[in-house]
């Protein structure tokens, strides 16, 4: 199975359309990390899609976008502001709660780095936070248009140049600036954080790292990005910088693929399956967890989950191992371990009395028990005969019926 790239889209600030980028490892997700690009950049910067593939290839599932007005989402960009940044950061985080995950890992270049710092409070299951190349206080961004601010003030906007393109910069983007009390927010992030500067930036200083570190609180690291540039342009800088993130996150960012402890208003033995998108993730709902199916991403899906007959093997599986477990205890039988693997085929249906005259298929459950331990052979197959009467194993032998009704909302 190859990892994924699906191009998404979501409802930003005035219901504009954002347009985003989700990428996807093999294996299910370790956990989602959002991505916020730099000043007037975009998803598609190189040295945000290197982050992205090194996060990718470590387990991590990556979705970065273009804030409104730039790339390809919606919007006048003269109209944004750094307000405007942070809402598309919490609905952004919002789209993938509702379709996936909610992100436990937020990651910001430059501006980007100020947004997910203002964004993080915001987003309740976000654990983590980094920052490359980011300035303490948004405000700093003005620096790149020092020379225009005068006329700006004046004439309530003007065309400068960022990177050697024009951008309108309108009064409004200076007066949201200096609206954010960022060290505050910065100070109360009770996030694990994660900084990157180079010394040798000549965009944002590092001098701006070190203002961040000293406000926030532990947990925080520090990583220091000798020669490279602000816009992290050598391939090896992005990918170390991805890299490094991978492996500080298996510290800090705990995110279950498939079992979540959650109390519902469902009664003991009932189960609910609701849509958790359009296409074959499901959320599967007792009265206590809460966890997700889905299908492979070879055939459609997003294999954020175990699929269907997954979870009927493992229904088998687990009450197999139980049954014989408790079996072995009650008898005073030396089992060290088991264990039983298991898998789901369709054969063609042999000597079949009473059969159709076309070939038939049966489906088969192929279970394999491994028992360990100092066990004599009469034990062994009683285990094994135990095996067999697992309360799963004998539902799935009886007459089984199952009654569906509609139930109106």
């Amino acid at each position: 199975m190859s990892a994924g790239r699906k191009k998404v889209e979501f409802s930003g600030s005035d219901g504009l359309k954002i347009a985003g980028l989700l990428e996807t490892p093999a294996e299910s997700p370790l956990g989602f990390a959002l991505f916020a690009h730099c000043f007037t950049c975009g998803k598609d910067l190189a040295s945000a899609s290197r982050i992205a593939r090194a996060l990718v290839a470590r387990g991590y599932a990556v979705l970065r976008f273009d804030f409104t007005g730039l790339g390809s989402s919606d919007g006048d960009f003269a109209n944004s502001n750094f307000s405007s940044n942070v809402a598309d950061l919490i609905n952004a985080a919002d789209f993938l709660r509702a379709n996936y995950r909610a992100p436990s890992l937020l990651i910001g270049h430059s501006l980007g780095g100020a947004a997910v710092l203002a964004a993080a409070g915001e987003i309740a299951e976000v654990q983590g936070v980094v920052a490359i190349a980011a300035p303490s206080d948004p405000a700093h961004v003005a620096e790149h248009f020092a020379c225009d601010l005068s006329r700006i003030e004046q004439e309530g906007q003007a065309e400068v140049l960022l990177g050697g393109r024009p951008f309108t910069i309108k009064k409004q983007f200076l007066d949201d600036l200096a609206a954010h009390d960022q060290q505050q927010k910065i100070a109360h992030l009770r996030k694990a954080l994660l900084l990157f500067h180079s010394p040798l930036d000549e965009t944002v200083a590092i001098s701006e790292a070190e203002k961040i570190y000293r406000t926030a609180k532990h947990p925080k690291s520090f990583v220091s990005l000798d020669q490279a540039d602000h816009l992290l342009s050598r391939a090896e800088d992005a990918e170390y910088v991805g890299a490094t993130i991978a492996a500080w996150a298996s510290r800090y960012i705990s995110d279950p693929v498939v079992l979540q402890k959650q109390q519902s208003s469902l009664a003991k033995g009932h189960i609910r399956v609701d849509e958790k998108n359009k296409q074959f993730t499901r959320t599967i709902i007792s009265d206590s967890h809460i966890w997700l199916s889905d299908e492979p991403s070879a055939v459609g899906g997003d294999d954020l989950g175990p699929d269907p007959y997954e979870h009927l093997l493992a229904a088998l599986g687990s009450c197999t191992s139980m049954t014989v477990r408790m079996y072995a205890n009650l008898k005073q039988i030396p089992l060290e371990d088991i264990s039983v693997e298991l898998r789901h085929d369709r054969v063609h249906k042999q000597d079949c009395e009473g059969c159709d005259e076309e070939p038939r298929k049966i489906e088969v459950l192929y279970r394999y028990v491994t028992l360990k331990g100092e066990l004599s052979d009469q034990q062994r197959q009683r285990l094994l005969e135990i095996a067999d009467r697992c309360p799963v194993h004998r539902t799935l032998h009886a007459e089984l019926e199952v009654q569906t009704e509609l139930v109106d909302n």
